[in-house]
């Protein structure tokens, strides 16, 4: 018997309208500076609204492939056009000359201020959309591209594009209707221009998930993307190493998507650069690797506090327990906020941070993008590196 899917607990996502018409927007502001506030979260209305979100869209995309005809609403269409204007924004700021790194570009900085510049506008091609509420979700839009200051990428931003799409649909332009389209039509357009921003500003992985997670950037697209596959007649998780099947149905399923983007990059075996992913496909179901993708999800994305205390709160996210203080002297803005090691180069690392040089678990330590490592790779010598701290697969 198939494992069960967690299943949405909320079932209606937008504001009522005589909510929306007294609501009063606030800019989001992180919250969580503490393991006693990452609890505190953990038990709220918040996040019980973003697992519900999550697991709707899931249930929505069952069987779905990213080909299929898939009806567009005219809000769907108005995000699909804005994320087209990002990418465009991308296209027009080629990367500086930065050959002596392998790390972050700083023309990324300029494409950020772009984006950052342009939301207002863009924001407000999208029909139905209160103008009083742009500000609000510009930010969880703006800070889904990654991190002007570490010119990195993960996780944590990825959750900021969910709840840009979350925030929009309480806003009452996405309606139930739009999940399956929010998904394989805007979410994957949301990756495709992700992985040009990867590609083209070497951004950094930000955080573990770059070491022995999924891949070194995204999540969601390997828990929506099993979802599609559940039920597969022919596909099984171990066919993900099958190169002609990952070549064949790509185009179908993210999924196999994000396997062909991976080995595309990495020459070396999937063992070696991508532990997490070898042992999920020897799971004998995708609803065992859907659900078990869920808690992985819960566990180490909404459950880490280095992901989690740069998540932002605002009126439509709003953080329902006591306000933090934070601790005197210190900026809870600050990028590096909350990290327990010393900020200097990878060399010059000591005492605490010592254990963490090379491949580091924290976003403060810079880690090379995946391209730079492949193009490192391509040097006489030169070895894919690998980290440690393997963790077991919540898949039983």
């Amino acid at each position: 018997m198939a494992e069960p899917v967690l299943t949405p607990t909320i079932t209606q996502f937008s504001l009522e309208p005589e909510e929306l018409k007294s609501h009063e927007y606030i800019l989001p502001r992180k919250l969580i500076l503490t393991k006693e506030n990452l609890e505190a979260f953990q038990a709220s209305k918040t996040h019980e609204t973003i697992v519900s979100y999550i697991t709707a869209l899931n249930e929505r995309v069952v069987g779905v492939k990213l080909t299929d005809d898939i009806p567009i609403s005219p809000g769907v269409r108005a995000v699909l056009d804005v994320l087209d204007r990002v990418l465009e924004t991308a296209r027009s700021i080629p990367p500086v000359d930065n050959k002596a790194s392998r790390f972050g570009n700083p023309a990324f900085r300029t494409f950020y201020d772009g984006v950052q510049e342009s939301s207002p506008e863009l924001h407000k091609t999208i029909p139905g959309l209160p103008e009083a509420a742009i500000p609000e979700i510009s930010v969880y839009f703006v800070e889904a591209w990654g991190n002007r200051t570490r010119i990195d990428y993960g996780s944590g931003m990825e959750l900021n594009f969910l709840c840009w799409m979350l925030s929009i649909e309480k806003l009452g332009v996405f309606q139930e209707s739009d999940h399956t389209a929010l998904v394989v039509k805007v979410f994957w357009k949301y990756i495709q221009v992700m992985r040009v921003l990867q590609s083209t500003y070497w951004l950094e992985p930000a955080g573990s998930h770059g070491v022995w997670g999924l891949d070194d950037y995204h999540f969601l697209p390997f828990l929506w993307g099993a979802a599609q596959l559940r039920g597969h007649k022919y596909i099984r998780p171990k066919s993900i190493h099958d190169a002609e099947t990952t070549e064949e149905f790509s185009k179908h399923y993210m999924y196999l998507a994000c396997i062909q983007f991976i080995n595309s990059v990495k020459t070396a075996s999937l063992r070696w650069h991508s532990p997490m992913l070898d042992d999920i496909s020897a799971v004998k179901t995708w609803d065992k690797v859907n659900s078990g993708l869920m808690k992985m999800y819960l566990a180490e994305v909404l459950g880490k506090l280095p992901v989690m205390q740069h998540f932002l709160f605002g009126s439509l996210l709003p953080w329902d327990g006591p306000l933090p203080a934070p601790p005197s002297g210190i900026d809870p803005n600050d990028p590096h906020y909350g990290h327990a090691h010393a900020h200097a180069g990878v060399a010059d690392l000591g005492g605490v941070g010592q254990q963490q040089t090379g491949w580091g678990d924290c976003c403060g330590i810079p880690v090379p993008s995946v391209f730079a490592a492949a193009q490192a790779e391509k040097k006489p010598g030169a070895r894919q590196l690998a980290g440690p701290g393997i963790r077991p697969v919540p898949f039983d």
